[in-house]
């Protein structure tokens, strides 16, 4: 990306921060992980000298290189051996659930393949050939995923309010 002024740059930061960070927060990477993956996916995009043909395909392209860099981090020798802190902290549960937050708990709890089309879906508004490219799967794959991450909420969250949604 070649990058006329500093103007530019800051733009491309605004546009994509949100979007990254909330993706790798999918993972089920910490806060700091996430906002590192962040930082390391800018400083690779800003140094490329790539250019798009559409604001789509930038998007693609930002979004694929936030997956590479989540599943890097994930299968790195140095997070297998390592346990985050806050994972070591005894904090008590609430007594009881917050409706507020039981949907992205919920979600959170999903594997990882059914989290990431999930989050693509819905959040980004990927439809299922999209996704299909972005994971490198087939169509029919992405489809099944969410059929049956749907299933697993829609059973996971019986009796807090959210059956009217299906």
């Amino acid at each position: 990306m070649l990058w006329k002024s500093p103007d530019e740059a800051d733009a491309f930061v605004a546009r994509y921060a949100d979007t990254i960070l909330r993706l790798a927060m999918t993972y089920s990477l910490s806060r700091a992980d996430a906002q590192d993956i962040c930082q390391d996916v800018f400083c690779r995009l800003l140094q490329s000298d790539l250019n798009f043909d559409s604001p789509a395909a930038e998007r693609a392209y930002v979004l694929r290189t936030t997956i590479n860099a989540c599943k890097d981090l994930l299968k790195s020798a140095w997070r297998r051996k390592h346990t985050a802190l806050d994972h070591a902290s005894h904090i008590a549960a609430p007594a009881s659930p917050d409706p507020d937050d039981t949907l992205l708990r919920t979600v959170q709890a999903l594997p990882l393949r059914d989290r990431e089309v999930i989050h693509l879906y819905y959040y980004e508004g990927y439809d299922t050939n999209e996704i299909a490219d972005l994971l490198g799967i087939s169509p029919a794959a992405v489809r099944k995923r969410l059929s049956r991450a749907r299933d697993k909420l829609k059973h996971e969250l019986e009796g807090y309010g959210y059956e009217t949604l299906y």
